[in-house]
């Protein structure tokens, strides 16, 4: 009997984790929780785990590295045309000047697929789709069969239109004497090497133009 006593208390003294239910005849027992590092530990020490991480840390380099190379497709023209010319186009080295009436033309050429952009502009917008002009353009390239392995960047003011044209067609040609000097017999021998000095003459003084005069009357 004093051994049954002394038990009692010992009984009452331990404590349990587990629920009773309402129903007497089940018994619910709630699991223990892991606390968060010990579950972060386990994973990181499964390979598959080790995997993921790795697959992740890859793919978020990838992405970085392909974030860092200049889109070109999704810049606008003049922005393009100023990481091709960096330092500007004194700073290039196949540059050359061509001139025409009033119109003169800076060009740079660079390897490439054959672009045209002239003041930060399309070529055929430019020249406002106008064959004659777009081919005065093109004769240089073509005569050497260059059409396709270069891109031509140009700054151009003055004149009109047809003399700016002109004036970047000898440009061209002289941007092409430095790539090599063997190219000056073809080029020469199209005649695209020589500066047309043909300008407008001026107004005379009694005349409605340079030599158009008024109508004469004789009384």
């Amino acid at each position: 009997m004093a051994l049954a006593l002394s038990l009692v208390p010992s009984f009452s003294a331990l404590s349990f984790s587990s629920n009773l239910s309402p129903n007497p005849q089940t018994l619910s027992i709630s699991k223990p929780r892991l606390p968060r590092d010990a579950l972060f530990r386990r994973s990181s020490s499964s390979p598959s785990a080790t995997v993921a991480s790795s697959t992740s840390l890859a793919a978020t380099a990838g992405a970085a590295s392909i974030s860092t190379v200049p889109d070109f497709e999704g810049l606008s023209l003049e922005k393009y045309v100023k990481l091709r010319l960096p330092g500007g186009i004194a700073a290039q080295k196949l540059i050359g000047t061509g001139r025409r009436k009033c119109a003169i033309a800076r060009v740079v050429l660079q390897e490439g697929t054959g672009k045209f952009v002239i003041n930060y502009r399309h070529a055929k917008e430019y020249l406002q789709d106008n064959p004659l002009w777009l081919q005065y353009i093109r004769t240089p390239l073509v005569t050497l069969g260059y059409e396709a392995n270069y891109d031509v960047f140009v700054k151009a003011h003055g004149g009109g239109l047809s003399g700016q044209a002109q004036a970047i067609s000898l440009g061209i040609a002289r941007a092409l004497l430095k790539v090599s000097e063997n190219h000056r017999v073809p080029l020469r021998k199209e005649g695209l090497l020589t500066r047309d000095s043909r300008v407008v003459e001026r107004k005379k003084v009694g005349l409605k133009k340079a030599r158009k005069a008024p109508q004469y009357s004789k009384r």
